[in-house]
C-alpha cells in the first residue's frame, strides 16, 4: 500500500485526573464539528470521541481523526483554520491536547 495515499489516523489525547475539568458535551457538540468544518476541505474524513468508563488518573478523552492521506494531515494542521480549532480548546478544558499518530505494528 502506498503510504502517501493511505488514510492516516491521528489520536488527540487528553491526560489528566478526575479533578480536571473536561466538558464532554461541548467537546462532542461544538469542538469536534468545528474541527470537521475547518479541516474537511483539506481531507479530514471523520472524527470520533472516546471517553473512559471510569474516572481515574490518565486518559480523560481521546479523539480519533482520520485523514485522507499524509498530505491532507500536513495541510490541515498547517492551515489558517488550525489556530481557530486550537483556540477553542480552553472552552472545554485546561488540559493540553497531545497528538499521537497511529502506526500499524
Amino acid at each position: 500500500m502506498n503510504t502517501q495515499t493511505a488514510p492516516v489516523v491521528v489520536y488527540v489525547t487528553y491526560q489528566g485526573t478526575p479533578q480536571d475539568t473536561f466538558n464532554r458535551s461541548y467537546y462532542v457538540d461544538v469542538h469536534l464539528p468545528l474541527a470537521m468544518k475547518a479541516w474537511a476541505q483539506y481531507g479530514l474524513l471523520s472524527v470520533a470521541a472516546y471517553f473512559p468508563t471510569t474516572e481515574h488518573k490518565g486518559t480523560v478523552a481521546i479523539c480519533e481523526c482520520v485523514f485522507r492521506d499524509e498530505a491532507a494531515l500536513e495541510i490541515a494542521f498547517a492551515s489558517p483554520e488550525a489556530s481557530d480549532v486550537m483556540a477553542d480548546v480552553p472552552r472545554f478544558t485546561a488540559i493540553a491536547p497531545q497528538r499521537v499518530r497511529a502506526v500499524a505494528l
